[in-house]
């Protein structure tokens, strides 16, 4: 048996700072699902590959390797041996993830890794559509969200930690088109599952909100 908390919400909601919180607090094994993609992104550049070159993207997928390890106490994700943790937020995978997602074949192969992954343990994912589409039966699933504007102040926090050059403009019109793209995309889109809690972390700080999702994971897994 395994135990399955999915955090969906849109992107800059915070999904990715309570996950890792809550992984370390609670033990759960956090799949970073939106990492998975962003590798996969990644690799297409290595490779030269266009976002229109959907075959060799798929083609690419057999022999790509995406691994999610803890050293040092921190969370690192390793594209084919390699650790891509800082690389796959920079500029140039941002603006294509969003198509590489869309990719139905690119889906289905990293929703199969994530169904493995998780068997037989107790984990935490979050993402875009884990409550409605990769474990629509999760014990737990909670809805994050925020304004637009509150998203893009937290991601540009976010990326000046880690030496990343976007400006705010720059990071509010990326989020607000990859929102529309989200919303309106035929194959995962971005939406609240019936019987998810949503939560509006707008005016909240990250520990309000980690304990708040905490107090709802302790209840079913007692």
């Amino acid at each position: 048996m395994s135990f399955v908390v999915a955090i969906d919400g849109p992107a800059g909601s915070g999904k990715g700072t309570v996950t890792e919180a809550l992984s370390k607090k609670l033990g759960l094994i956090n799949i970073g699902t939106g990492s998975a993609y962003r590798c996969v992104a990644l690799e297409s550049i290595n490779q030269n590959i266009s976002v229109e070159e959907k075959d060799k993207i798929v083609k690419m997928l057999e022999d790509i390797k995406i691994d999610f390890e803890i050293k040092n106490g921190k969370d690192e994700i390793l594209l084919n041996g390699q650790n891509v943790t800082k690389r796959i937020r920079q500029k140039d995978v941002a603006k294509i993830v969003s198509k590489i997602s869309e990719i139905k074949e690119v889906r289905e192969n990293l929703n199969n890794i994530f169904l493995k992954i998780s068997q037989g343990k107790n984990v935490i994912m979050e993402g875009r559509d884990i409550g409605t589409c990769v474990f629509p039966d999760a014990d737990v699933k909670i809805y994050l969200d925020a304004t637009p504007e509150e998203r893009a102040k937290r991601r540009e926090k976010q990326n000046k930690e880690q030496g990343i050059d976007m400006t705010y403009e720059e990071i509010l019109e990326n989020i607000k088109a990859r929102d529309k793209s989200d919303k309106e995309r035929e194959i995962g889109a971005l939406k609240k599952a019936d019987d998810a809690i949503y939560i509006d972390s707008s005016n909240m700080e990250i520990k309000e909100v980690v304990e708040t999702i905490e107090k709802e994971i302790l209840k079913k897994l007692k």
